[in-house]
């Protein structure tokens, strides 16, 4: 596989990795480090820990309290943040180009040289807790848990990325310090940087401000997810709409498959053109939201479709999805169809890669999931190429499959 040569990747001596884009007469440079441990990583009984560290790494380092760390991001005129998934979590910066030296700084600190006080962990406890609790109070959200939990029961991937409040409550501060220690290690890292960047320069300054990073080449063992039991849950709940979940189990990452599912997917509800969106609202008029996604990981995945609809519609939008559901099996797709689908996703995606942010978001992203990076024309080849074939084995492998369904609000 060939990398472009406006991408460069670099192994230092620790085994940390240091990938550039360059992306000439950007404005700003996005940097960020991605770590390969999320909350499928974790033992049940400390279920939450990847979250949690993730809020520690900004309540301060050795030499930096929290407000330094927001200071000077904001006096540079940058933003910071950080985000959980079940395979990995990421720390990002994005500043003006001429002030991205800063944001080495902050991010070397953080990530090497955080200082996982166990005051900071009593506070930072209570701030997750809150967010459960309003994650709690959006019944799309809790829909969506419930449905995952059910599509891989007593596994990993089925549990709430930010922990239950009994695991949350209950980790002690080395447990936090444990886990640090065990998994943001140079082997199981990467630093990416999109932007105005001269690759050379971005190599110096991690050298710089990660020095003192572990070495180390461990990485999470995982074990794929079994079957499950096909349900339906009815969770009562006093809110206005009944919103409505219907999960099937999908393939992983790397299945020859994929593009054909994502074509697939946007006909099917993954765009205003979609077969949902069209039939269910434009026609009908019964619901505001409507759609699909299909989620992948490195050893399964899944297709979720959602409604939200008041009570009275709520048996009518279910039977709809179902029905469309029957005629996606039995008819496939049209080729206009594949056709929309895949300029959506191209042109999309192109348009995405406009952002620095989204250039180094996918270089991380690729990189830690994939191992090695995609090129974009590579990428969009892979969509247009999609033919009949892929797109009827997509359907029948997905589609075919056993369910959960799980509905939330005023059922009875």
């Amino acid at each position: 596989m060939t990398t472009p040569a406006n991408v460069e990747i670099t192994t230092l001596p620790s085994g940390l990795r240091v990938a550039t884009e360059r992306v000439p007469g950007a404005l700003s440079v996005a940097a960020g480090v991605w770590v390969g441990v999320g909350a499928r990583d974790e033992a049940p009984e400390i279920a939450g820990v990847s979250h949690f560290l993730e809020h520690l790494l900004f309540k301060g380092t050795e030499q930096r309290s929290a407000q330094d760390i927001g200071r000077a991001i904001d006096r540079n005129g940058g933003d910071m943040n950080a985000f959980t998934t079940k395979e990995y979590t990421a720390f990002y910066c994005r500043l003006p180009a001429a002030r991205s030296s800063v944001g080495w700084e902050i991010l070397g600190d953080v990530l090497v040289r955080p200082a996982l006080r166990d005051r900071d962990v009593e506070s930072e406890r209570q701030v997750i807790l809150e967010e459960l609790a309003m994650d709690d109070d959006s019944p799309d959200d809790v829909a969506h848990r419930l449905l995952t939990a059910a599509m891989f029961p007593n596994h990993p991937l089925g549990r709430e990325t930010a922990g239950e409040r009994e695991t949350v409550m209950a980790i002690p501060p080395q447990i936090v310090r444990d886990f640090h220690q065990e998994w943001y290690h140079a082997g199981n890292m990467v630093v990416v940087a999109a932007g105005p960047v001269d690759h050379d320069e971005v190599v110096a300054e991690v050298e710089k401000n990660f020095v003192g990073i572990r070495s180390g080449t461990a990485t999470p063992q995982r074990v794929a997810p079994g079957g499950f039991t096909p349900v339906r849950i009815d969770h009562e709940d006093d809110t206005e709409q009944v919103h409505l979940c219907i999960g099937l189990r999908s393939f992983d990452r790397f299945d020859p498959d994929r593009e054909a599912l994502d074509v697939v997917n946007h006909v099917f509800g993954g765009g205003m053109s979609s077969r949902l969106f069209d039939e269910i609202r434009e026609k009908r008029g019964l619901v505001y939201s409507v759609y699909s996604g299909a989620a992948t990981y490195a050893d399964g995945g899944s297709m979720v479709i959602y409604a939200g609809s008041q009570p009275e519609h709520a048996a009518e939008v279910e039977e709809l999805i179902n029905i469309e559901l029957a005629k996606l099996v039995a008819d496939g797709i049209t080729d206009d169809e594949r056709d929309v689908a895949v300029g959506y996703l191209t042109g999309a995606f192109a348009l995405g890669l406009e952002d620095t942010g989204s250039r180094m978001s996918r270089l991380g992203g690729l990189l830690t999931t994939y191992g090695h990076y995609r090129p974009v024309d590579e990428q969009v080849a892979r969509w247009a190429s999609v033919d009949d074939e892929a797109i009827n084995r997509a359907i029948q492998r997905v589609f075919t499959g056993d369910r959960v369904t799980v509905a939330v609000g005023p059922i009875s």
